[in-house]
């Protein structure tokens, strides 16, 4: 009886114990699935979802194709990225295996350290992998691992305009010209999706769970470019760079009543198709845009340019040409011996007499070189033609050029002297001819320009770049007109005019410069640079076109020999192309 009654204590007690338990079993379900309920539902929702990049689709870019058409210079191909969740990665040896056998050379750097880092969902395995290599990868069935449709640059012209396109790189970036000075307009805004993924980390759904912002393709550029002008003007640069024997060149084609920028050619260049192949990788620079030099005698028509506007000089004017003057402790000659004697402002610029624009200096200063004459030179060099500064356009890299105020301790007599006919200061030769359009257009400054608008995705909606900048006054009209003559006339008295088309009115101005050595701290007696700034129409100019030669070794002057023909073959094509009539 006594073992009975102590039994009966003990089963309740279990019984008790067992209740107890079950209740707290019980709260604890409760709270876990009614009190804690959207707790861990935002946990396994973010067990089973991952975060994916929607990739924007990177905008177009076109080039004009005559009046009203466009040519496509940058095309997209559709590539692969390879990717991987490494928190579902189960075989990372065999992962790395099949990326190496079958992506190859596209496989990022270091991609293994990605496989390994658990505390990301998302890393790149591979870059720019065709359809068959993703399809290969996505048959490994692979865990973690997963592939994304994005698109590459194709440049289906090739080499044209390769300086001014620029390239994409491998980490999706524009380099150099359009490309990387647009590139946020370009490349647009990627989108982001969380989607609920499979045991192998692959969107299986996109639900009410799923976040989805939609990607911003990037704008769809059309360039003042004309196609046609930029390959004309690549052929002849490399026929006029043949002649001349030499291995370095450009060719700028502008219109001077709109700052539309027609062609840039640049000789050596390269395929931005296969931009990693270049060794060379100063070709990926535009020397007609980023590469200050010192023009040499061109200036002279600015110089002529800021006489005639001060009304110190006619085109008829005269003075006493000896073939030298001296300036301080230096003696600067022309290159030219004769004639002497009593020469015009005409004259000069058909002789390319450094005494002359040396002589309007002098004049700007009341008869001497002096501070307010280098002040007026400096002015107008910095605020009418706007040396020293970027012209704005749109395109990467594009230096200030340098011009020596008048207070500065190197900006002396002689240095000013030497300016007068573009020694002694830089400037690229786009600053050069924005200036010297400005010049023989009537006196207006148009900030070069390189974008003509944008176009829709239908290919037809066009929306014009607006905000062109200008500016008036850079001189006056009569003295831009009284220029004009001046450069034809001089045009017309020198060698280069030789095999240019009669009936139009035409004119320009060499330039050979010395080149510094800074090795010597002088200028090279053999090393020169011929440049040609010249403009074509029927009754005012519709084209201005320059001419750089680095290297020449045809014999003569390289703006004469060199730089001039170029010129007038590129300017006989224009009056054809532009369909201009000749005077009648």
């Amino acid at each position: 009886m006594k073992q009975h009654l102590t039994h009966i204590p003990r089963t309740r007690l279990l019984i008790g114990l067992i209740i107890a338990l079950g209740a707290m079993f019980t709260v604890r379900l409760f709270y876990l699935q009614v009190v804690q309920h959207d707790y861990y539902e935002k946990q396994a929702e973010l067990e089973h979802t991952t975060k994916f990049t929607i990739p924007a689709t990177r905008g177009l870019i076109y080039a004009l194709d005559g009046a009203d058409k466009y040519a496509p210079l940058v095309l997209n191909e559709p590539v692969y990225t390879v990717y991987a969740d490494p928190t579902y990665v189960k075989d990372e040896p065999k992962v790395a295996d099949v990326m190496r056998r079958v992506a190859g050379g596209n496989t990022v750097a270091n991609f293994e350290d990605g496989l390994k880092n658990k505390d990301t969902r998302y890393a790149v395995l591979a870059r720019q992998v065709s359809k068959a290599q993703a399809d290969l990868i996505t048959k490994e069935n692979l865990d973690g691992v997963g592939v994304q449709p994005q698109t590459k640059r194709v440049y289906p012209e090739d080499q044209l305009a390769s300086q001014t396109l620029g390239f994409v790189n491998g980490e999706g970036k524009g380099q150099y010209g359009i490309e990387q000075a647009l590139n946020n307009d370009l490349a647009g805004k990627d989108g982001a999706l969380r989607a609920v993924t499979d045991v192998h980390g692959i969107p299986i759904s996109v639900g009410a769970n799923s976040v989805q912002v939609a990607p911003q393709n990037g704008k769809n550029v059309v360039l003042t470019i004309d196609r046609n002008v930029q390959s004309k003007a690549e052929q002849i640069l490399k026929t006029g760079l043949d002649r001349a024997k030499a291995t370095k060149g450009s060719i700028l084609v502008m219109d001077p009543n709109s700052g539309h920028i027609l062609a840039i050619a640049n000789l050596p260049t390269y395929n931005p198709n296969d931009f990693g192949k270049v060794e060379d990788y100063t070709v990926f620079s535009s020397r007609a845009v980023d590469d200050p030099y010192e023009p040499g005698s061109v200036i002279k028509a600015l110089t002529m340019a800021t006489g005639l506007d001060q009304g110190i000089i006619q085109p008829t004017t005269t003075y006493n040409n000896t073939g030298t003057v001296k300036i301080e402790d230096a003696v600067i000659r022309n290159v030219l011996t004769s004639p002497t004697g009593a020469i015009t402002m005409t004259q000069v610029l058909q002789y390319s007499f450094n005494t002359g624009a040396v002589q309007v200096l002098q004049w700007l200063g009341g008869g001497q070189i002096n501070t307010n004459g280098k002040q007026k030179l400096y002015d107008y060099f910095t605020q009418h033609f706007m040396f020293g500064q970027p012209t704005k356009v749109d395109l990467a890299g594009e230096p200030n050029g340098e011009i020596i105020p008048p207070d500065d301790p190197q900006g002396g007599n002689v240095r000013y002297a030497n300016m007068s006919f573009g020694q002694g200061m830089s400037a690229t030769m786009l600053q050069v001819l924005t200036a010297f359009g400005a010049a023989i257009n009537g006196g207006v400054y148009y900030s070069p320009q390189i974008i003509d608008g944008y176009l829709g995705d239908d290919g037809k909606a066009f929306t014009p770049k607006s905000s062109v900048i200008k500016k008036s006054g850079v001189i006056s009209q009569d003295a831009s007109a009284k220029l004009r003559q001046m450069l034809h006339d001089a045009r017309e008295g020198s060698s280069a005019s030789a095999g240019e088309k009669g009936g139009y009115f035409i004119g320009g101005k060499t330039g050979t410069a010395q080149v510094y050595d800074p090795k010597t701290g002088n200028y090279s007696s053999t090393d020169t640079i011929g440049s040609y700034v010249g403009f074509g129409g029927k009754d005012k100019p519709q084209y201005v076109i320059m001419i750089r030669v680095d290297d020449a070794h045809n014999g003569g002057y390289s703006g004469s020999a060199a730089a001039a023909p170029i010129f007038t073959e590129l300017s006989n094509w224009m009056l054809d192309y532009l369909q201009i009539q000749p005077k009648g």
